[in-house]
Order: C-alpha cells, then structure tokens, then sequence
C-alpha cells in the first residue's frame, strides 16, 4: 500500500521520482488548453474521495483538477457532510469508502485523523494538510524552484515568520533533497523539535535566526505563510503580529536576500502583512507559478500512489 502521508515517512528517491515526473507531466501539456485530458489517462475508472474537513481552494480545485485531466473522477466530500469520527468512526469510515473509491484524499485537522485513516484504509491515502504537515504543497515548490534554479540540493532556504504545518514539510524535505534550511522567526513560533531533528539527521544544515536580515543573506529562497493559520484561535491575531511583523518579507528584506533569491508563499496571503504588494507582484516571486504547479505535482503523486 503506498500511502502519502509524509514527506519524512517516504523514500527520498520515491520524492525525486515524483518531482521528475511531475515536470514531465507538466511539459506534456504545454501549449494545450486548460481542459483538455492528459494524453496518457494512468487514473482512467478510478474513482478518487476527496474529504475536506478544512476549507480549501487550491488543494481542492487542483486534486479535483488533476484527477479529471488523467481520466479519473472525483467524489469531493465535506467534514460536516460526514461527520468524519463524530457521528462514525474514522476507522470504520475508512474501511466504508475502501469499497467505494481507489484512493482517499483528505485534508483534516489531527494527524492522528489521516494516521487512522491510513491504518484502516485497504486504498491508498493521501495527506492533503494537518495541523502538522502540508506536504503536497512542499511538493510543488520543490518543483517550482528547480523549475527557476536547477536542482535544490545544496541550495540554502529561508523560512521567515511562524514555524506552522509547511515549515514542518520543508524541514522534511531539507532532509529528503538535500538543502539547508534557515528559520527566521520569534523563539515562541520555534517549529517542531521533531522536524529539525529529522533534518539534521540527514547531514543538512538547520540554522535558528532571531535576525530576519542576518537570515535571509545569499539565501536562494525566502519563504512565508499567514501569521494566523486556519486552526489558530482569533483571540492570537494581535500577539502574532506583534511578534511576528520583524519578519516581514518585504523590498528591504529581498535586497538583502539578494537578487538571485526567489520568493514563495502557499497561499493565500494576507498582503501587508506577512508580505508586502511589491514582493507578491515583484520580480522575483514565483507564487503563482507555485499554485499552478499543485496540479502537476499531485497528479504525479496520485500515479505514485496507484502505482
């Protein structure tokens, strides 16, 4: 069964191999109209549930997307709808749609949820966001980056703000690719232990700095994401950003950065505050290329999956 649950939990050539063909998908459909399905249809007759108990527009309109293009159709389904481990359990809704669909997607709150889904499941599962880990999104970047760069191992990327759910996976893939990592961020937003051990454990650098402008000197990359995540309480907005608005990716920061630094977000952003309007619609921000390639990125882990 070949799960997606983790960036740390598969194999580092099983990643490359993904990124690989994801760029591979992605030049097949150059120049073709955005509707048009994939020549090759690896996901023909198969049926895909995507559960959502968080909202979502790119990971649901790219999941949704991907899984057409290669001739699959898709069962798109909603935490409220399901009641997912309230009105049944997560086990014994995994072991119902196991004799529906042929794979599972969701996007949840507790990894513990995804981890029971996995464990209960006779299909494989996908990990669509936790609380804890983004890894699909990690995904695109790194093909994102090395579609601007050439190859991310040995390159240096600059976290700048909350070390939340995606800074987790890009700890995980410092470790699987190869490059080192730089958190730039208030001690009380740390990331994980856990995470920064993983990495360190595979021979990369990770480097802690309370100093945004010392950080960000020759990075390759500079990276950020909302001050407030979707599982935060509203009553932290004003400590965050107090806390958090010395690391503001803004003009001042990518000059220091320098030119040869690329800059990402997941989305969405919350312009002016974790990112200035001249660094989103600069020069040298890839986010939009970085939404766009969700699609080709989890189309090849969806082929992964099956196989």
């Amino acid at each position: 069964m070949r799960h997606f649950l983790d960036l740390h939990m598969t194999d580092a050539g099983e990643l490359r191999g993904m990124i690989d063909d994801a760029r591979a998908v992605k030049e097949a459909r150059a120049g073709l109209p955005k509707g048009t399905p994939d020549a090759e249809q690896p996901l023909k007759d198969r049926m895909v549930a995507l559960i959502f108990e968080k909202p979502s527009t790119r990971t649901r309109t790219s999941f949704d997307l991907g899984v057409r293009q290669m001739g699959g159709q898709t069962m798109v389904l909603t935490g409220a709808e399901m009641q997912l481990g309230h009105g049944e359990s997560i086990a014994d809704t995994a072991r119902v749609l196991s004799r529906y669909v042929d794979l599972i997607m969701i996007r949840t709150f507790a990894e513990e949820t995804l981890l029971e889904m996995a464990e209960y499941a006779s299909v494989p599962v996908i990990n669509g966001l936790t609380d804890r880990t983004h890894p699909c999104q990690i995904m695109a970047d790194i093909l994102t980056f090395e579609e601007h760069r050439g190859p991310i191992k040995g390159k240096r990327v600059v976290w700048a703000g909350d070390g939340n759910n995606v800074c987790a996976s890009f700890l995980h893939a410092a470790g699987q690719f190869g490059f080192d990592f730089t958190f730039a961020g208030p001690e009380a937003l740390d990331p994980e232990s856990e995470a920064v051990a993983f990495a360190r454990a595979q021979g990369v650098n990770v480097t802690i700095e309370r100093d945004a402008m010392k950080a960000v000197e020759g990075a390759d990359l500079i990276v950020a994401d909302t001050w407030l995540s979707m599982h935060d309480a509203d009553d932290a907005r004003d400590r965050r950003h107090n806390l958090l608005q010395p690391y503001q990716v803004n003009e001042h920061l990518m000059q220091q950065a320098g030119s040869q630094a690329l800059f990402m977000h997941c989305l969405p952003a919350h312009r002016g505050e974790e990112v200035t309007n001249a660094v989103m619609d600069g020069p040298q921000s890839v986010v939009f290329d970085e939404a766009e390639n969700r699609v080709h990125a989890q189309k090849a882990v969806l082929k992964w999956c099956l196989a």
